[in-house]
């Protein structure tokens, strides 16, 4: 007997919870074939970064201020920036011809901080046909005068002001490094977000001792890296009414029944595909397949959630109860 692995998604059907993470490998045509064909269900589109946008147009306003003082015609002889679209109209190609090649849902990407004139991209990414948009907030609270609440308004104030230009759903990505995670994840869907995408990977630099330079430095995540985020999936799952997907640490097919277990209605992949190739995608989802066969769950919505904290026998297995009984019932011995 066939299994349903088919679930819902920001509003998207789906034919099942395994969807692409946003990397390099979805600005490639044929890889976008081959992500498809390998049996994914949807797509996150690589991304467009705040700064890209930020830059194309200050280099474009150079150019229209250059030898503007030359003569009182110049004065009006370039048209508004506004009348421009630069830095990202490859981008908004890309996702024109990624609707063309694929019959799943792709989902373009937008990386910014700032609820700057940049937002007004998100419309432009909505008309070339994306079927929605994740806002990825990366930003690394540097400043030592910025308090834990202006960090947490920034966010909701960038969320509120996306939201407000398109129609299409809205998921945000977001790190785990808030004091109150379930708190900021209530703000945020309440700002406008259709889904949560945890989390994001703050990658960090590294430092070159032979030239003592700045280098950046990015490692493939890791199935360790499930714990955090499978851990927050089962205690959001229930209590905020947003689309939940799993992001980082997601390698086997064991990976992504845990996941939806937790409650996350899809699961995003991108490390595994760069170490074992695009047919790893078929390999998790039989396996995912065969599991639900073997333990009698007949769909994919039945699995979901079993394990969240709402319906966890042992709720507090997800707080601190858990964090005491693992380190006292640690043996581990010194090599």
């Amino acid at each position: 007997m066939s299994r349903d692995l088919s679930t819902k998604y920001l509003g998207l059907d789906l034919k099942n919870p395994l969807v692409i993470a946003a990397c390099p490998l979805s600005d490639n045509a044929v890889f976008l074939k081959c992500i498809e064909d390998a049996g994914a269900s949807a797509v996150v589109l690589h991304s467009l970064f705040e700064e890209q946008i930020e830059h194309e147009e200050e280099e474009l306003a150079k150019v229209q201020e250059f030898g503007t003082e030359s003569f009182a015609e110049a004065l009006t002889y370039f048209p508004e920036m506004g009348d421009f679209r630069t830095g990202p109209e490859r981008y908004l190609k890309n996702i024109e011809k990624a609707k063309k090649a694929l019959s799943i849902p792709a989902i373009a990407s937008l990386n910014g901080v700032s609820p700057g004139g940049w937002v007004r991209y998100a419309k432009l990414i909505e008309d070339a046909g994306a079927d929605a948009l994740e806002l990825n907030v990366y930003f690394v609270a540097a400043d030592t005068a910025m308090s834990g609440q202006q960090v947490e308004q920034q966010y909701v104030d960038l969320v509120a002001a996306v939201k407000e230009s398109i129609t299409i759903p809205l998921a945000v990505k977001i790190g785990p490094q808030f004091s109150s995670p379930a708190h900021m994840a209530k703000r945020l869907v309440e700002a406008g977000a259709d889904g949560l995408v945890l989390f994001n990977r703050f990658l960090q630099p590294d430092i070159d001792l032979d030239e003592l330079e700045i280098r950046p430095h990015l490692e493939l995540s890791s199935p360790a890296e499930l714990l955090v985020p499978m851990r927050w999936i089962a205690i959001l799952h229930g209590r905020v009414s947003a689309s939940l997907a799993l992001t980082s640490g997601i390698h086997s097919a064991e990976g992504l029944i845990k996941a939806l277990a937790a409650g996350a209605d899809v699961g995003m992949v991108a490390s595994v595909i760069y170490r074992k190739g695009f047919g790893e995608i078929g390999v998790i989802l039989d396996g995912l397949g065969q599991w639900m066969e073997e333990n009698d769950y007949e769909s994919v919505e039945q699995l979901k959630g079993i394990m969240s904290q709402a319906n966890c026998p042992d709720p507090a297995a997800f707080e601190r109860g858990n964090y005491m009984k693992a380190l006292t019932s640690f043996t581990g011995q010194p090599i």
